[in-house]
């Protein structure tokens, strides 16, 4: 007689996180190669997996940043027990998790429509292109080492370009492993920054943040030119930022990807125009 399967949502472990970065891998999302160690540091709690007769079949993010600002994201159910229902409750309990934060997530063309049935609200796409490393010999003054600027600083920059504090993050994210980060200074005052790190295909740009397009030029350049020659490289644009776009087709970067970034209440107020990079597709 068979017996009856059992399905189980519970916190994710460490070592798990590990497994979720495969299957986001084994979708074509590219995430990066040390990016595990960073997510779960950032909030612990944070992500759950579902496990069908003790085997995890699933997972999903939910990232509490300062108590206000959540974002969804690593929602997936290894391929063949999709469409049986184990996703919903995933989701549902990470909704719960987040409640009384608006929460974002970008989204992925096929699901777009059942997160507007969720109750997420459509503010603007983030395109994802593909271009290729370069080198430059000589850089401005102007650009440092990321890690050389006072951390507060960095955070108190990186508040104007996402919804809210995300220190925790930060402190992991500028020394992950296989990572290059440069910020640009000028009069003492930061003016932009940005990290590439290695993926499972090439290097991904992100953030990349800046005052202005000549800013934010001497940084992709920079950052490219730390990478092995003739490398992919990647940079998760949003198109509202028109700046931004003109800056990939400038660079000939081919599109790729897209994604809706949506929210459950106000699009955050920050500084768009700043934005020529997304941080990553799954914490924002």
């Amino acid at each position: 007689m068979r017996t009856m399967d059992s399905y189980d949502i519970r916190t994710m472990r460490r070592e798990e996180m590990d497994f979720a970065i495969e299957l986001a891998a084994s979708e074509g999302w590219n995430p990066g190669i040390h990016d595990a160690a960073c997510f779960y540091n950032t909030d612990p709690d944070g992500f759950f997996v579902g496990l069908l007769n003790g085997r995890i079949i699933g997972c999903i993010s939910d990232v509490s940043y300062d108590g206000v600002f959540g974002f969804l994201g690593l929602y997936i159910i290894v391929p063949e027990y999709r469409g049986r229902g184990y996703g919903i409750r995933l989701w549902n309990k990470a909704i719960q998790r987040l409640e009384g934060h608006n929460i974002g997530l970008d989204g992925v063309v096929e699901q777009q429509p059942n997160y507007l049935k969720s109750g997420f609200k459509f503010a603007y796409r983030n395109i994802r292109y593909e271009g290729v490393a370069g080198s430059v010999t000589t850089f401005p003054h102007s650009i440092v080492d990321l890690r050389s600027v006072k951390f507060d600083d960095l955070c108190t920059y990186d508040r104007n370009s996402f919804p809210a504090n995300r220190g925790r993050f930060l402190r992991h994210w500028i020394t992950m492993p296989e990572s290059v980060g440069v910020a640009y200074i000028e009069d003492g005052l930061i003016r932009g920054y940005g990290l590439i790190r290695r993926c499972y295909r090439g290097y991904k740009i992100g953030p990349l943040f800046a005052d202005t397009l000549e800013i934010g030029e001497s940084i992709f350049s920079s950052l490219t030119s730390s990478v092995p020659k003739g490398s992919p490289v990647f940079l998760d644009v949003p198109e509202v930022n028109r700046y931004a776009v003109d800056f990939v087709n400038r660079h000939r970067m081919k599109k790729v990807f897209e994604t809706a970034r949506m929210y459950t209440k106000e699009v955050p107020s920050i500084r768009m125009y700043r934005l020529f990079g997304v941080t990553t597709f799954e914490l924002g």
